[in-house]
């Protein structure tokens, strides 16, 4: 089923007065023009793209002074195709919406689309195994499929090399193929190993996103629709009820009984957001009802009990308000709950949020150091609240799994 969408509702609440969340944005874009800065990353562009929607002649000439630096310097990162980290796909990212504000850049985005369509035409992922470049969002096919979709609307023999891959990992009910068969040891990963992630950066969430925006862009195909039951039906299993009674999940699929006590780590990357939404969009394209209104519920535990003081915490302050693990990603899926389920608990949370990241922002905007990454610094903050409060283009959003 490819169920047809009303347009969206308005914002969950007004905008802030004018020059508020849009002169961040033109603090941080003027920083980052003259600070001599050497980025491959979409945070940058992305910005200055919803910066240039404002109609105000200061944040246009302001995003425009922000595309020309970061151009003359795109291309230094590293080689691999990955949507974060200095990827190409993110690099393609930036240069799609970069050229919504110097158009000459569509070229350079076109080229860097057909060399990572040939390079995925070799099909160089695993599939059992596996490690997190072979299907995540992150650095690996998922999140490479949702960079071909920012920004533009990808023909599907595009996205079908991407998503026949992921598909493929997702051919048995308790996705055995998603089991980590690397990082042995490893200091940061080890805990992964034998286990199969949850989370939206580096789990099935972020392969169940991409497998969704490939169904709403090509329509049904039955290798697709069965894998994204199975996900779905997999996610759904692995939740459970933390002790602030809260829908929630680990950051690897259950093993034995859920872990005791209350989640902290709610956040887009793990945890009931993330998780939550790409349940919910994947059942909505779906046509799967109950697990829609399944996941809307959980998602609604989640924003009627969420504490700022318990779920928001790290280190620096950017981390607490970053789209990865901070208030930005949580307002980012509430307003994406609010656009397209109309949940009200969405709403209130969103506007929370808001203000939340309104009032600490402009200190993490500290002069000469400019967060230059989507995922994790000010730029993506800034991106999220400028899209919840304004009316500007929502085509960004696939870099996150949403829309």
């Amino acid at each position: 089923m490819h169920p047809a969408h009303p347009a969206p509702p308005p914002p969950a609440h007004p905008a802030p007065p004018h020059g508020e969340a849009l002169g961040l944005a033109v603090r941080l874009l003027d920083d980052f023009a003259t600070g001599g800065y050497a980025t491959s990353d979409p945070g940058i562009p992305v910005l200055a793209s919803l910066a240039a929607q404002a109609h105000d002649p200061q944040a246009t000439e302001s995003a425009r002074r922000a595309v020309a630096a970061w151009a003359r310097t795109v291309g230094r990162g590293p080689s691999h195709d990955g949507l974060y980290d200095g990827g190409l796909a993110g690099t393609l990212v930036g240069l799609r919406l970069a050229a919504r504000v110097h158009p000459p850049l569509h070229r350079a985005a076109d080229r860097l689309r057909d060399h990572l369509l040939n390079r995925a035409s070799a099909h160089p992922w695993r599939t059992a195994d596996v490690g997190l470049p072979d299907y995540d969002l992150i650095g690996g096919p998922s999140g490479t499929l949702l960079a071909l979709c920012a920004g533009t609307r990808p023909p599907s023999r595009q996205l079908l090399p991407f998503a026949a891959h992921l598909a493929d990992l997702c051919d048995s009910d308790d996705l055995p193929r998603l089991r980590i068969g690397r990082y042995e040891g490893h200091p940061r990963l080890g805990w992964l190993k034998g286990r199969v992630n949850t989370g939206m950066g580096h789990g099935v969430a972020g392969l169940t996103a991409a497998l969704t925006a490939t169904l709403r862009r090509t329509g049904p195909r039955p290798p697709l629709t069965e894998a994204l039951h199975r996900a779905t039906h997999w996610l759904v299993r692995q939740s459970f009820d933390d002790t602030r009674s809260v829908r929630s999940w680990d950051g690897t699929g259950l093993d034995g009984p859920p872990p005791a006590g209350a989640r902290a780590r709610q956040a887009w990357c793990y945890g009931t957001p993330g998780v939550a939404w790409a349940l919910w969009d994947a059942s909505d394209a779906l046509g799967d009802r109950a697990t829609a209104d399944w996941a809307a519920a959980a998602f609604t535990t989640l924003a009627e009990r969420y504490d700022e003081e318990f779920h928001l915490y790290g280190e620096p302050l950017t981390d607490q308000l970053a789209l990865c693990h901070g208030a930005a990603g949580v307002l980012a899926v509430a307003d994406a709950f609010h656009r397209w389920a109309g949940l009200p608990a969405a709403a209130a949370l969103a506007a929370r949020l808001t203000e939340h990241l309104t009032t600490r922002l402009p200190t993490a905007l500290a002069p000469g150091r400019p967060g230059t990454a989507l995922l994790d610094g000010a730029p993506g903050a800034l991106s999220a609240l400028l899209t919840a409060t304004h009316d500007t283009s929502r085509d960004w959003l696939p870099c996150l799994g949403l829309r």
